[in-house]
This record gives C-alpha cells, sequence and structure tokens, in this order.
C-alpha cells in the first residue's frame, strides 16, 4: 500500500491544500468525552440506531419529540421502560414508530448503564480506549449492545467526537486500490487488516484516524 504522504497528495490533487484542510474532522478532547453525560450518549446512540437506512433529514427534523418521548434519554428512565412505554411510543408521531429501535434503545440504556457501572461513565469507557483498536470496540459494540454494528456503530463513534474511521463507500474503495482488501468488509480478518492499515499510516503521520479516514475517501475522486 502507498505511504499515507503519497495517499494525501492523491487527495490533495482533486480537491486543494484548502479543499482537503475544510474537510477534516475536529478533534474531541478527551475531557471532553469523559464530561458529556451518559444521557448525551444514549441520545447520540439512538440517533445513529434510527438514522440507519432511514433519512438523516427526517430523523433530525423530529429529534425534539425523541427528546421528549424518551424522557431525555435518562438511561435510569429508558432501562425501565415497560410495555405500556413502547405501546405509547408506537403511537407517537413526534418520533420514528420503528418497533425494532424503540426496543433497540431501551436494550441500549441498560447497555449505557453496565458500561457506566464497570467504568465509572460511558464517556469514561470510550476515552479510555485506544483508537488503535477501533475494530476491538466495534465488536463489542456489537455484541453488548442492540443494533449497533458496522456503520451505524462507525457514525455513532465519528460523530460523538471518537477518533474513529469509517468504511464509506470512498474509503472501502481506496483500501481496495491499496490493497488492504479485496471487498468491502465482511469478517473479522478483513477488519483487523483495516486497522492494521491505519495504525501504520498515523504511526507514520501522526494524524488521527478519523484524519486519515476522510483523506483517504478524498483520494478517490472529486464528486459530480
Amino acid at each position: 500500500m502507498r505511504s499515507f504522504s503519497e495517499i494525501e497528495a492523491m487527495a490533495v490533487g482533486h480537491h486543494g491544500d484548502d479543499g482537503v484542510a475544510a474537510k477534516m474532522p475536529e478533534a474531541t478532547p478527551t475531557a471532553a468525552l469523559i464530561a458529556r453525560t451518559d444521557d448525551r450518549w444514549l441520545a447520540e446512540m439512538t440517533k445513529a440506531v434510527f438514522q440507519s437506512g432511514f433519512s438523516w433529514k427526517v430523523i433530525q427534523s423530529k429529534w425534539s419529540g425523541f427528546e421528549s418521548a424518551f424522557d431525555g434519554f435518562d438511561p435510569h428512565r429508558v432501562a425501565m421502560f415497560s410495555d405500556d412505554d413502547v405501546a405509547r411510543l408506537l403511537k407517537d408521531t413526534g418520533i420514528v414508530r420503528n418497533g425494532a429501535k424503540i426496543m433497540a434503545t431501551i436494550a441500549n440504556a441498560q447497555f449505557v448503564l453496565d458500561i457506566a457501572d464497570e467504568h465509572g461513565s460511558f464517556g469514561t469507557f470510550l476515552a479510555n480506549w485506544p483508537p488503535s483498536d477501533q475494530a476491538g470496540l466495534l465488536e463489542l459494540l456489537g455484541k453488548r449492545g442492540s443494533r449497533l454494528s458496522g456503520s451505524t456503530a462507525q457514525f455513532f463513534l465519528r460523530f460523538t467526537g471518537w477518533d474513529a474511521w469509517i468504511a464509506s463507500g470512498d474509503v472501502v474503495t481506496a483500501l481496495i486500490r491499496e490493497g488492504v482488501i479485496d471487498k468491502p468488509l465482511t469478517s473479522k480478518t478483513a477488519l483487523k487488516k483495516v486497522q492494521d492499515a491505519f495504525n501504520t499510516w498515523t504511526a507514520e503521520s501522526g494524524r488521527t484516524q478519523a484524519e486519515i479516514s476522510r483523506t483517504l475517501a478524498l483520494s478517490v475522486g472529486p464528486k459530480d
């Protein structure tokens, strides 16, 4: 595979120095991850789950309704939702009434509580998980969370400010071009190869994994 500097040069060739710089994701300080309360982690988790396979704009437009319907995403309250609460939510036109994702939110409230009990808070848990092992974190989220696998988990991590790469279509295209994988991610073996490649580029460049992910996407070329 190419060095990161070569891949970055490809991205600059397509978008220019300023264009690439403008598209780099901002890093969130570790202290800010730790300071974020568990209700906000559950809220972002829920947003990622509901946005998966659905219009992000619709979810965003209804978000105040979600906040109200799920009691501000207080994980202690949501984890105790009863069948009556589920029935209420399924009738609530202020949210997207998807039964499976409603149940996933209730399950994820307990997941957040369990992690907080083990680590002090969900934010502390994520802040202490090394970006060099995103593959391991994705495995944990998939096993212990509900509907938190694949791109849903990746977007959840990125949008909450954790230093995450995302296997978007363009990133996968770039990884295949670099010989890291030969098809979209479908196995633990492929996931490990991707993680190893990101770790190599991070060690070489000193850039965050999120920055490397975005640079890979930009290296594919401009969008029409």
